[in-house]
């Protein structure tokens, strides 16, 4: 008898379970590789099947000064001028967010911080329990500069003490988002706030891999509404949905200056009519239909 050649079964949904099917290919910036990209018929989840995993290399030097897998990404201008770059829109966009759904002192974790720009911005806000948590050469100059960003086994130390924590477009880099929303559900005291923002993939083309936030090489995870409800249910948070509240319009003002490529503020984007150009971006790429969740 001649052997057959062993077929791979296709990976289920990492969040429901369900079967998933080919959403095609698309090549890495840096690597040159092809990734093979795979979406869920059941919650709409798409993920690429085999993710590059050399975090080192991913997340170097050359990446966070945009000349990595993210050209977009600049945390050396927002961590040397913090008062021009646009990012500050962000940061006071998910603080009037955050306030809005999580009035009064509250302890507040920014998952994923980065070069700890929020958690600088909301302590200068008087957020005197805010602190960040992440890895790698920006998170120690954070540090060194006096942000409060925690490492692995201080974060332990406060599980179950924060009232408010955000994950600020990092669960699209998230291999595993479960796991990691488990973790995200230790951190929390019960009733806490989760915030998320990230891509909403209900909204992406038809053919996935034209979507401009399909960037596989960093970008591996790729949520719908639906499917980031399902996660956090899975993971001990209530989802529910804020929608448009006071904020949003700040967040998109970043998110399309920084896609245009401008890195300071200035008068010519200070005249815009931004809650206009907001709802209308909003309308097409609909930001702010992903859930907040509430830990239960």
């Amino acid at each position: 008898m001649v052997a057959q050649p062993v077929q791979n079964k296709p990976k289920p949904c990492p969040i429901c379970g369900a079967p998933t099917a080919p959403a095609g290919q698309k090549r890495g910036r840096r690597t040159g590789r092809m990734f093979i990209l795979r979406k869920c018929g059941g919650c709409g989840f798409a993920f690429v099947e085999e993710p590059w995993t050399d975090y080192a290399r991913i997340y170097d030097e050359a990446y966070y000064r945009g000349g990595g897998s993210d050209p977009l990404v600049d945390y050396e201008f927002e961590m040397s001028d913090p008062d021009r770059t646009i990012r500050r829109y962000e940061w006071a966009g998910i603080e009037k967010i955050v306030g809005s759904l999580a009035p009064g002192p509250v302890t507040w974790l920014d998952f994923g911080s980065g070069n700890g720009g929020l958690v600088r911005h909301l302590r200068a806000r008087g957020y005197d329990h805010a602190f960040g948590h992440d890895h790698g050469a920006w998170a120690a100059k954070a540090r060194a500069a006096g942000i409060p960003i925690l490492d692995d086994s201080e974060l332990e130390l406060h599980a179950g003490t924060f009232d408010v924590i955000t994950a600020i477009e990092v669960l699209e880099h998230v291999v595993d988002p479960l796991e990691t929303l488990r973790r995200l559900r230790r951190m929390a005291k019960p009733g806490a706030l989760l915030f998320v923002t990230t891509g909403n993939a209900a909204a992406a083309p038809g053919d996935l891999c034209t979507w401009a936030y399909v960037e596989p090489e960093i970008h591996v995870s790729y949520f719908t509404p639906k499917s980031l409800a399902l996660a956090m249910t899975a993971c001990g948070f209530e989802p529910f949905h804020p929608g448009r509240v006071l904020g949003w319009t700040d967040i998109i003002r970043f998110k399309l200056l920084k896609n245009l490529r401008v890195r300071r503020t200035n008068a010519c984007e200070r005249v815009m009519p931004w809650p206009f150009i907001s709802r209308l971006l909003d309308r097409k790429y609909r930001f702010s239909a992903q859930p907040a969740g509430r830990a239960v």
